[in-house]
């Protein structure tokens, strides 16, 4: 029984020595040294997003055009009145289908050529990669309002070089609906896709190179090695740039506002950011355009959070 008694008294002095060692080892204060740690960020960020977010959704509620901004009359309490006007309105409806259709078209396009470029830099050599990075990132850091007026010079009706190299005279781009849709989303793929271009070239980067290697002597196709092996493991890379571009290309603005005018000939090319900033300063109803923005806001979060949950369901990390 001694030698056995010994034995146990040894056991529990080496789990109380692993015990204390990885009570040392943790940090002191709990949960709140982190918190500490977060505060300044999590300061500007509510003073950045969150009072704003508050303040957009309060005038949605309230009836606040020009003459209560200027003092001439009171603020009403409406409720869920500029909801109730703004479903009602079938130009919203219009609008709002043109929205997601057009941040659909450029969402897709832009993650196609960003991920078609991202492959092409892994097969190039050094310079034409430094070449085509250097081009991509001054595409990236071009202003929406100085890119937006170049693409409109360069498809000039009078002076443009495209309508020149292709044959179409006095062809007007912005005229028709779908042809100045389709003008914008070049300009938006055009500055957009650096981000998705660099973002997914490091994830492919970090790949091990034996497995694309492997995937080659096997016979598979670039197009195969991409769906089979890239993609599932770029999967959580390729949300973040999703996501990332569903709400730039959602709220787009700069660049329908200046490609078109204002959102086109009689309003057909305005997406809802362009619509809710003509119906609160355009039309100083600033309680309506608030609404709009708050519907935005509702949408996106609906979108990344129902994205987010089908990538748990499959098991992601992210």
């Amino acid at each position: 029984m001694a030698p056995n008694s010994s034995v146990v008294v040894e056991r529990s002095r080496v789990l109380r020595r692993r015990g204390l060692s990885r009570s040392s080892s943790r940090p002191q204060g709990g949960w709140g040294v982190p918190w500490l740690y977060l505060a300044p960020a999590l300061v500007v960020l509510g003073g950045l997003l969150v009072y704003p977010i508050y303040q957009l959704g309060l005038i949605s509620f309230f009836q606040y055009t020009q003459a209560q901004v200027s003092g001439g009359e009171p603020t009403t309490f409406e409720g869920f009145g500029n909801y109730s006007a703004l479903f009602s309105d079938s130009q919203f409806w219009q609008v709002l289908v043109a929205t997601v259709l057009f941040a659909g078209a450029c969402v897709v396009s832009t993650l196609a050529v960003g991920c078609a470029l991202a492959v092409l830099l892994t097969r190039v050599r050094a310079v034409p990669r430094l070449v085509l990075m250097l081009a991509a990132l001054g595409a990236w850091a071009t202003p929406a309002v100085t890119g937006s007026t170049v693409w409109l010079l360069l498809f000039d009706p009078d002076f443009g070089p495209v309508n020149r190299i292709l044959g179409l005279g006095d062809h007007s781009w912005t005229y028709g609906r779908l042809s100045a849709f389709f003008l914008v989303l070049l300009e938006v793929v055009w500055c957009s896709f650096p981000f998705v271009m660099v973002t997914v070239y490091a994830g492919i980067r970090a790949v091990p190179s034996e497995v694309l290697e492997a995937a080659a002597l096997d016979g598979a196709s670039q197009w195969r090695i991409w769906r089979s092996i890239l993609t599932p493991m770029l999967r959580p890379i390729l949300t973040v740039v999703t996501i990332q571009s569903v709400i730039w290309d959602f709220k787009v603005f700069t660049q329908i506002y200046v490609m078109t005018n204002g959102g086109g000939i009689a309003g057909q090319n305005l997406v809802l950011n362009v619509y809710a900033y003509q119906q609160a300063f355009a039309s100083s109803k600033y309680s309506l355009g608030s609404a709009i923005g708050v519907v935005m806001l509702l949408m996106l979060l609906a979108v990344t959070l129902v994205y987010l949950r089908l990538l748990r369901r499959q098991g992601e990390e992210l």
